[in-house]
């Protein structure tokens, strides 16, 4: 019977399984726990390499969570309360001196406690930015912040303002998604009448670039170029986004040995929204990450 009610548990809601076994749903929850405590496997780095590590959030009020998955077999290998560097350092800690030191690559956002916990426990281990988070927070601090900037300077023309203003998807959104015709000449008019956001507009594209390259020798070519530029634009937030981008240029230039991403933990992040929905109610978040655990078992490797 337990091993009934977990299996329903995968696909349906404790509230329904609870009515449809006749429980109640503490009873329930306590039969599913227990279940996954007994039948998931220990944690096993044997042929781990690579790692991804991401963050989601688990509730309301900036609380988050963090992933630590294998790169090649997609298998969840521990999830752990908190973004910090405190809270990931329980993974590495587990894991044990051997499996420490054949991690190769570890790709992430820009998130300092990850990387500072990584290179401390991961002595043979390159840190790999992931391009989407680097992108977002260049949207972030330099694109959003100078549209806000033009639209203070443009305020005594209200029609150039409200344009201005209005532009912000179209600043952040790729190219190749903007495919409604008056969009795109909506957004070609306004990079051509401000020269500061058609300047922050093509470096977003030609920083993108920077994940295409193979070899790290073209790659740092072409990032002196994007910083030289960068540098002369007089654009005050663009300079400063990228003195502190060059700081940590290496996480970007790895890419060119570790084809390395976050993007499959955007599948993962979606199914773990979908086990928060089911698991309202539950205030267990051992449960919560017993139930992630269970839900990515990974690929043969």
């Amino acid at each position: 019977m337990a091993e009934d009610v977990a299996q329903l548990c995968r696909i349906l809601p404790i509230k329904h399984v609870a009515e449809r076994c006749g429980l109640d749903w503490h009873t329930v929850k306590a039969i599913d726990k227990a279940w996954l405590e007994r039948t998931l496997p220990p944690l096993d780095m044997t042929g781990v390499e690579k790692l991804i590590m991401d963050e989601f959030a688990i509730h309301k009020g900036h609380r988050y969570a963090t992933l630590i998955i294998d790169a090649e077999t997609r298998r969840v290998l521990w999830v752990g309360q908190g973004r910090g560097r405190e809270a990931v350092r329980p993974f590495f800690d587990a894991i044990g001196q051997e499996a420490l030191k054949r991690i190769r690559a570890v790709a992430m956002d820009m998130h300092a406690p990850f990387e500072v916990e990584v290179r401390a426990k991961c002595p043979k281990a390159e840190i790999v930015y992931d391009l989407f988070h680097v992108v977002m927070k260049y949207g972030r601090e330099v694109i959003d912040r100078v549209r806000v900037d033009e639209a203070n300077r443009v305020k005594k023309d209200k029609v150039a303002r409200k344009v201005v203003k209005g532009s912000k998807w179209l600043l952040l959104a790729n190219r190749e998604n903007i495919t409604e015709p008056s969009q795109r000449i909506k957004l070609k008019e306004l990079l051509d009448a401000n020269q500061a956001l058609m300047t922050v507009y093509l470096l977003k594209d030609d920083l993108k670039a920077l994940w295409g390259y193979t070899r790290e020798g073209w790659a740092r070519r072409a990032w002196n170029g994007w910083l030289a530029r960068a540098m002369e634009s007089g654009i005050g937030p663009l300079k400063v986004f990228a003195r502190n981008l060059a700081k940590r240029i290496d996480g970007i230039l790895a890419q060119c040995r570790w084809k390395l991403n976050t993007s499959v933990l955007e599948g993962i992040n979606n199914k773990v929204k979908v086990l928060k929905r089911m698991a309202y109610g539950f205030r267990d978040d051992d449960y919560f990450f017993l139930k992630i655990k269970a839900a990515f078992p990974g690929k043969p490797r």
